[in-house]
């Protein structure tokens, strides 16, 4: 054997040995890591798009130019597979607003899912934090009247009480006769919040609107010593819209019928240009999707990056894809859901589910503070409602979420018009990116997934466990029995 094939021989082998699919997870992770920091597109990608489209509005032409801007995103990053997943749905929009309290106009915004018209006056009853206690206290007292409730826990009320999504409150003052419902935010400043006001995502049949923390506790100490009238009048805008999830598929190589679902919702409310309610989530999903194509990395198990629209109305664009499933018969194929929403500058890991084998997020925890000590790899088994991941979750799949660190103060202008590209720290975004890649990395390539779809019973009781059941009746979501 001459010199020539002898060092040829040892050439191949070297290339072997050093190849991707002989690294070890922690050399993949740093792979990815060096790759992230320099080339991270997340921050410019959200820029590009806050100063070009500005707000994403299910149903608006902006919602329409941001679906376009990440398909092509997708595809420029080399996915071949990239598909619109549309559906058509009734959409809400804002109209004009006013607010008097005893003739004097007070600041206000419209809560989504407020009627087309509407004219009403009445007089103001404070329900305190618009829990069914609330209510039940007095179930007679909003009847023909206008429901005063603060968004959150009122800082002299019990700590431990579970607190209730805006549409759930305004859904109890239906319920107890209410003409319209004031809700008062919670952040100082005069700040005005906005969101959906109704549980299914149809039109209210009362109006619901949004007053600064300020105005709202200057009107309960009134309350107190006196009656208050309150004049709502507004119009809005009802009418039958097209939109598009996005869908970059990477197929699975060995698993590929198994499937994780990375999402983030892509629209957003219209008060400013949601940089943060989604965009620090749904371009992180865009950037690990570029990642995953540059890094060339190949996943066992087939991942679908979805951006989805319509979850600020309703999680239209969740419901819709997984109705596609369900009537196709191939829900049992979704693994896991990775949701990203606000999520930003990761600490630890959010696992949602009956886990199986708590060893995997130890050990991946570890690994990524190998990579860099400032990720504490905290860990917390907890889970909500109110996003994409909420349809998954129903069908018993697992969710996987961040633990956040987040200044707090960016927060207060959740769903407000002060909810700017100013307030996204470029490093923490970058942060999603690389720790975000890493754990779908091992999610999608683990030889044993951590934890498995429930079955109806399991994922009935795991509601009832993480204090869902109250919430998802109130929503017309729990799929049980009424007891």
């Amino acid at each position: 054997m001459n010199s020539y094939v002898i060092l040829r021989g040892l050439v191949i082998f070297s290339l072997i040995a050093c190849s991707p699919t002989h690294e070890t997870r922690i050399q993949t992770f740093q792979r990815i890591d060096t790759e992230v920091k320099a080339n991270a597109q997340a921050y410019a990608t959200l820029e590009e798009a806050t100063s070009t489209i500005g707000h994403r509005l299910t149903g608006s032409t902006n919602g329409a130019q941001a679906e376009t801007y990440m398909y092509e995103k997708f595809r420029s990053y080399g996915f071949e597979d990239v598909a619109y997943q549309p559906f058509e749905v009734e959409a809400w929009s804002r109209g004009d607003v006013s607010l008097s309290l005893d003739g004097v106009i007070i600041p206000v915004v419209t809560l989504g899912h407020s009627p087309v018209v509407s004219s009403v006056s009445g007089q103001v009853v404070d329900m305190g934090n618009g829990l069914a206690m609330d209510y039940l206290a007095s179930p007679e007292a909003v009847k023909d009247k206008i429901a005063l409730v603060y968004i959150s826990i009122l800082p002299d009320s019990d700590p431990d009480l579970n607190n209730l999504h805006r549409s759930e409150k305004t859904a109890l003052a239906i319920q107890y006769g209410a003409t319209g419902v004031i809700i008062i935010n919670q952040v100082a400043g005069g700040v005005l919040l906005t969101g959906t006001a109704s549980v299914t995502g149809e039109i209210l049949d009362i109006p619901a609107v949004c007053i600064g923390k300020e105005d709202g506790f200057v009107l309960k100490e009134k309350l107190k010593v006196r009656a208050v009238t309150a004049s709502i009048e507004m119009t809005n805008n009802s009418d039958l819209i097209n939109a598009r999830n996005v869908v970059a598929t990477l197929r699975g190589s060995t698993l590929s019928d198994e499937i994780i679902v990375l999402g983030g919702h892509l629209d957003s409310w219209d008060l400013a240009t949601g940089a943060i309610d989604n965009g620090i989530g749904s371009f992180a999903v865009l950037d690990i999707a570029r990642a995953f194509m540059a890094n060339g990395l190949q996943p066992k198990r087939t991942l679908k990056f979805v951006l989805f629209m319509g979850e600020e109305q309703g999680l239209f664009g969740s419901r819709y894809m997984v109705d596609l499933f369900s009537q196709a018969g191939t829900m049992d194929q979704i693994k896991y859901m990775f949701n990203l929403d606000m999520s930003g500058n990761p600490k630890g890991i959010n696992a949602g589910g009956k886990i199986a084998d708590m060893n995997f997020f130890m050990e991946l925890n570890m690994e990524i503070q190998q990579i860099d000590t400032a990720y504490d790899g905290s860990f917390s088994n907890r889970s909500g409602l109110h996003s994409d991941h909420q349809m998954f979750m129903l069908e018993g799949v697992p969710i996987l979420g961040v633990i956040s660190d987040l200044d707090p103060s960016i927060y207060g202008c959740y769903h407000s018009d002060c909810d700017d590209f100013d307030l996204v720290n470029e490093s923490h975004l970058t942060n999603t990116s690389r720790f975000g890649t890493m754990m779908l990395y091992a999610l999608a390539n683990a030889d044993k997934l951590p934890a498995t779809k429930m079955d109806s019973e399991t994922t009935r009781q795991f509601m009832i466990d993480n204090n869902l059941k109250e919430k998802l009746m109130i929503g017309g979501d729990w799929r049980w029995e009424m007891e």
